[in-house]
């Protein structure tokens, strides 16, 4: 999707204050200063600050000016944050946030779709992990199916809080799933995971499916934590999506 003025403003700033090109607690360049580095009009830099303030990434005053607010007040599940965070850099502390809220959103979500599941969402997981075992056996995209899988769990609960939250999990659950296939056979050994998900909520048993996405996610776990002791270069989610090579 093309941006127009105020969203290209909006992403630049975004960018730099995730960065932390202005200091954890900086102010950002007044006014005429920003209007003149972007090349845009005052009422432009101001919509982007109003955009950045709802973002909880800044705040405004007569006397402290526009300063940066602390990460830990940032809305991350905003897709824009995610995103400017993945164009920074992911971090340790980024990584296990997302680890943790997996495993609290994702085993009540599928307990919720073990018994709510339609016939469309069946075919829709099906054809996901369809998606998943041809990239592991031919070689392909694995991460985009995955993600599918996980965000069709998401909407086969049918809460619609939780749908709501797709678009900011799905940023997350790509990191997670482009580090996991990082690893030597980390694809194809979480294969048999996915499908004990599928199975599960198939038969429409809760215990059994949240037993099985506890063991994916856990696995998921492991393979963060690997990475993040072996200093390997993380995933930008900025890149494509890391395609397979045939087994």
């Amino acid at each position: 999707m093309i941006k127009n003025v105020h969203g290209n403003t909006v992403d630049h700033l975004g960018q730099a204050i995730v960065a932390g090109r202005f200091g954890a607690a900086g102010s950002l360049p007044p006014e005429p200063l920003l209007c003149e580095e972007l090349g845009v009009s005052r009422t432009v830099v101001r919509e982007a600050v109003k955009s950045l303030v709802a973002k909880g990434l800044i705040q405004t005053g007569p006397k402290v000016g526009t300063r940066v607010l602390p990460a830990e007040q940032w809305n991350w599940f905003d897709p824009d944050v995610i995103a400017w965070q993945a164009h920074a850099g992911l971090t340790p502390e980024f990584l296990r946030d997302l680890q943790d809220l997996r495993l609290i959103v994702e085993p009540a979500a599928i307990r919720l779709a073990a018994q709510r599941a339609t016939a469309r969402d069946f075919e829709a997981l099906e054809a996901a992990y369809a998606g998943m075992h041809r990239a592991v056996f031919e070689g392909g995209d694995y991460v985009t199916h995955d993600l599918q899988f996980h965000l069709g769990l998401l909407r086969a609960s049918r809460n619609r809080m939780l749908v709501q939250m797709i678009r900011a999990l799905g940023a997350l659950l790509r990191t997670s799933f482009e580090i996991s296939t990082r690893r030597k056979d980390g694809s194809r050994s979480s294969l048999p995971l996915h499908r004990a998900v599928l199975d599960a909520v198939q038969a429409r048993q809760p215990d059994a499916a949240e037993a099985a996405i506890r063991r994916l996610i856990d696995g998921a776990g492991q393979d963060i934590e690997q990475v993040l002791s072996s200093r390997r270069r993380l995933p930008r989610l900025s890149e494509p999506p890391r395609r397979l090579k045939a087994a």
